[in-house]
């Protein structure tokens, strides 16, 4: 199978950011203090028109679940908390506006239509991820408390600016940073190689599908729907390339899902919390398939962002000009690859599942990503706090 002239992760940054050095060094808070620094825990996330229920919480209360079964579960409400804030930015841009989940009403035309290149439906098919992304969070914390464990709440630091476009909630402060991102597209050939595994081969380099560093995925200002218009009429290459950065976006947010809930099932205990990772965890891939089929219909654009000063071109994966199969946009379920042992018969998989450090490993991919620029060095410190609660699990039998 053919790499050579794919771009590989060596090609994005590699140094490492004050956030990334934040969430990996040694914490200055002590372990699961930081439930007492926040004071509440909150049942959901205040949005639009989620409203949040707030429960005093003891310090790291597990009620009747296990110690490990409640770390487990509030990583992951934790993780859906944060996918629900920037699925929630998306969607009042680029999303089919209802009140279903929110009484704000947005949408901005011209993104919408950028974003329809990837598909005409792209708009319902953002409204329904992020309310089921809603739906993920909330149960988990519902779950929680009604087992006398402590849900999680990050509104606390709901600090950061959004998007100043039209169709946004300009005034609503965000959890995550949806402007300078780094988008992994390793995914895209990690689910295509058929001869590697990354549980198997966790020093081998995936190549990226397209080179994506410091880019907006969504319009900052009105600013960005403006601009020479090439390869679509009528719609500027610059708001292209930021709508192809979201396609791509989606699918390294939902393919993290995907691994995340098999990786920490095998070490929950109760069997029915085993039930609601087995559950949640298949619609996330339901998720990162759909965004994959979208992704592979990027055209060819290129575009400097006039705000970072960053690159990006992205590849017309539809013209199938690698001949390993590694770029082949129609390629979306994952090819037969090692599983446990290359002496056994290649299998098709979710990959990775390794559960070992499952946790951290999905909160640096966040990290890294770009998507917490701008957060406080507590909310790092929560966030490892959380990663590492959840990997020190064990099954108790």
């Amino acid at each position: 199978m053919k790499n050579e002239s794919l771009p590989s992760t060596a090609t994005l940054e590699t140094a490492a950011t004050s956030d990334e050095l934040e969430l990996s060094s040694p914490r200055t808070i002590e372990r699961r203090s930081f439930l007492k620094h926040l004071g509440i825990t909150g049942a959901a996330l205040s949005a639009g028109a989620l409203l949040a229920t707030q429960v005093r919480a003891d310090d790291g209360r597990s009620g009747s679940l296990t110690k490990g079964d409640a770390a487990i579960l509030r990583f992951l409400a934790a993780a859906e908390i944060i996918e629900t804030d920037l699925w929630l930015q998306y969607h009042e841009l680029g999303g089919e506006q209802d009140t279903e989940f929110s009484s704000f009403i947005g949408g901005n035309p011209l993104y919408t239509q950028a974003l329809a290149v990837l598909d005409e439906d792209m708009d319902v098919y953002i409204h329904d991820n992020t309310d089921d992304e809603i739906s993920h969070f909330q149960f988990i914390n519902a779950y929680l408390a009604s087992k006398g464990a402590a849900p999680v709440n990050l509104e606390p630091f709901r600090t950061l600016p959004g998007s100043q476009a039209t169709g946004a909630n300009k005034s609503l402060k965000r959890i995550t940073n949806l402007t300078q991102l780094t988008v992994d597209t390793s995914f895209w050939t990690r689910y295509r190689v058929d001869n590697k595994n990354p549980d198997l081969d966790p020093h081998f380099v995936f190549p990226q599908a397209d080179v994506i560093v410091n880019r907006t995925a969504i319009p900052r200002t009105d600013d960005d729907l403006m601009g020479p218009s090439t390869v679509v009429s009528g719609i500027p290459d610059h708001l292209l390339a930021i709508a192809f950065t979201a396609g791509f976006h989606f699918c390294a947010i939902e393919q993290g899902g995907t691994s995340l809930y098999p990786s920490l099932a095998q070490r929950v205990t109760s069997p029915e919390v085993l039930r609601i990772l087995l559950s949640i965890g298949p619609t996330e891939a339901m998720h990162f398939q759909t965004w994959q089929d979208k992704a592979g219909n990027a055209l060819a654009v290129s575009d400097v962002d006039p705000i970072t000063g960053s690159p990006v071109s992205f590849v017309d994966l539809t013209e199938d000009a690698d001949p390993g199969e590694t770029l082949q946009s129609n390629l979306i379920m994952p090819e037969p690859c090692p599983f446990l042992s290359r002496k056994l018969p290649r299998c098709s998989i979710v990959r990775p599942t390794n559960t070992k450090g499952a946790a951290m490993g999905a909160a640096q991919f966040l990290v890294a990503s770009g998507l917490f620029k701008g957060q406080s060095p507590h909310f790092f410190q929560v966030l490892r706090d959380l990663a590492e609660d959840a990997d020190a699990a064990q099954p108790e039998r």
